[in-house]
């Protein structure tokens, strides 16, 4: 082989090899947006269960045995949590789920973790809390992992409807 001919072929082999290197980072960075995207599903499906779990429950410790007509008689917005004695999965309202926080090992090894805040929210904005009771209370439920760069956070509102 003469000097031409080598260089040639030493072109070509660094042309495969660029090649080669390109194509092995896009399929890395594929598979790695396959898992990020199915552990984002994941957490978000557990936070969406607690969420339709938590709806299922009374408005209020208040509302759990009648009805009420006033937002004084609401617990009042610093006390949102679970009563003395209660204990998941024996919640009986809504606000029981201030505070409570789930581990979740669906996919082993990974760990997920679920943490619940409820508050009261004013009529026009819900993004703002509410200090005092109001007809309406908000879940967020944030899911993070090992696994996952990002947490997933999902919330819901709930309302309480008296007809006078």
């Amino acid at each position: 082989m003469n000097t031409g001919q080598m260089l040639l072929t030493i072109g070509a082999m660094i042309l495969l090899a660029t090649i080669m290197l390109r194509v092995n980072t896009s399929t890395l960075q594929t598979m790695t947006s396959t898992y990020n995207s199915k552990y984002d599903i994941l957490a978000a499906s557990i936070a969406n269960s607690i969420i339709e779990e938590a709806k299922d429950k009374k408005f209020d410790e208040a509302t759990v045995s009648s009805a009420v007509s006033s937002t004084y008689s609401l617990t009042s917005s610093g006390n949102l949590k679970a009563e003395y004695g209660e204990t998941y999965p024996d919640f009986d309202d809504f606000d029981d789920y201030n505070g409570y926080t789930k581990i979740d090992s669906t996919i082993f090894p990974t760990l997920f973790k679920a943490v619940c805040t409820v508050e009261y929210i004013t009529d026009l904005n819900p993004d703002v809390k509410s200090l005092t009771q109001t007809w309406t209370k908000k879940i967020t439920v944030a899911v993070s992992s090992d696994a996952t760069t990002d947490t997933v956070k999902l919330s819901s509102l709930y309302s309480y409807w008296v007809f006078r």
